[in-house]
């Protein structure tokens, strides 16, 4: 049960979850000639749906703590498809800003549900190879589907392409429901896999349901366990909302492809990512069972993706007529991002039992600071230089952040226990 159907449907909805937050991306060439918008207004159309993605992780993850996984996930995907739909009838910068806080919103507490599933459903020593199985889906995805959607955007439109992808959501979001029940409340699951999965450290909290303090947070930012974690992904995050974001317009202006170019080149980085996730997943799992030791497992292959990461610099270097050598780097690049995806594991890792959402939330709200930083660092740096070099320095540059925080700041990996 734990793998089919339960990760089916997480890898799934995470697919869907990074379509719809993909989307604007592949739109925005289009729909920023459509309603005359600047580079910088762009960033701050890229940046909104981070505003309350991130300041929403906190208080999606009480909520996910107080009310459970299938009740949030449900009302999470629905509601953010819902917003990805109303997209298509923005008719000015404030109507996208409106509608990507939506998004933002109630995507907030879709990975910390992913965390949760993770620790309850999974022993520790598949928990890598887990994430990196729902990670893949959120990349492949992508990677394949690119040149559909923008296949889509150029013969129906930007508003279009919203209205498929948030319709495909909805859709999802009522399969969930049907489908999603937690070990306890699962009528298909054996005696014999639940024992499995608690003698691996797995097993979800039987107690009453924890009610938010606020020192709960201060609690958990004091454990240097989920400070570095959370440090660390701000670094790796930011590699990646360069690629959801201005990756097609870098492509399209900078290195001067046509749309439909951009469509095939954008999927490539995608794929690579794709296999990182998964490499990333199995040398972890691999090295913990030879080894026994998290934190070699853990932190090897993620400050390794993080080294890779930051060699997206190395694009600045490239003449203008040589696309397939940016297109390598990007790929390693976004290999290298993929392989910390593995944070997550680190999260369901450490993360109290009684508190894995709250732990999910504020490791996420870190991370995601950079959905809000990064995009708007890249449109102000463009509008004002017209060029690229000095964003992908500043991505580079977090990556080596990101590993130091990985290695150093992290400390040991182990099961947190807290009073509440």
């Amino acid at each position: 049960m734990r793998w089919v159907p339960i990760l089916a449907l997480v890898a799934v909805g995470t697919m869907i979850n990074y379509l719809d937050r993909t989307v604007l991306g592949i739109a925005a060439p289009f729909l920023t000639k459509d309603l005359g918008l600047t580079a910088t207004e762009m960033g701050l159309v890229f940046s909104a749906f981070s505003w309350s993605y991130a300041l929403l992780q906190i208080p999606g993850g009480i909520f996910l703590d107080r009310f459970g996984t299938r009740v949030t996930y449900f009302i999470a995907v629905v509601f953010w498809s819902l917003f990805t739909a109303l997209m298509a009838a923005a008719r000015s910068l404030n109507g996208l800003i409106v509608t990507r806080i939506g998004v933002g919103i109630f995507e907030a507490p879709c990975f910390p549900a992913n965390s949760r599933v993770l620790a309850t459903w999974f022993p520790q020593h598949e928990r890598a190879r887990a994430n990196a199985i729902y990670s893949f889906g959120q990349y492949v995805g992508l990677g394949f589907l690119s040149v559909p959607l923008f296949w889509i955007t150029q013969h129906f439109g930007w508003r279009g392409l919203f209205v498929v992808v948030g319709t495909l959501g909805v859709a999802f979001g009522f399969a969930w429901w049907r489908l999603y029940r937690n070990p306890a409340d699962s009528a298909s699951v054996s005696q014999a896999e639940l024992n499995y999965i608690e003698a691996g450290g797995g097993g979800e909290y039987r107690g009453e349901p924890t009610r938010f303090k606020w020192r709960h947070i201060g609690m958990l930012l004091g454990k240097r366990q989920i400070l570095g974690a959370s440090i660390g992904q701000f670094g790796g995050n930011s590699t990646q909302v360069f690629f959801v974001t201005w990756f097609p317009t870098y492509l399209v202006t900078a290195r001067g492809m046509t749309f439909i170019q951009a469509g095939y080149m954008t999927s490539l980085p995608y794929i690579g990512a794709s296999i990182g996730v998964l490499i990333g997943g199995w040398i972890s799992d691999t090295i913990l069972k030879r080894t026994g030791s998290p934190n070699l497992a853990r932190k090897l292959p993620i400050v390794s993706g993080m080294l890779l990461a930051s060699t997206i610099t190395a694009a600045n270097y490239v003449p203008a007529d040589n696309n397939a050598a940016v297109i390598l780097i990007m790929s390693i690049a976004f290999f290298g991002q993929g392989m910390t995806n593995l944070g997550w594991t680190v999260v369901s890792d450490v993360a109290p039992k009684k508190l894995i959402g709250l732990s999910a939330g504020i490791f996420n709200f870190s991370a995601n600071l950079a959905g809000i930083v990064t995009p708007l660092v890249i449109g102000i740096a463009f509008q004002l230089s017209g060029s690229f070099v000095g964003p992908l320095v500043y991505v580079g540059v977090v990556a080596l952040i990101g590993a130091f925080a990985y290695s150093v700041v992290l400390g040991d990996i182990h099961r947190l226990e807290v009073e509440t």
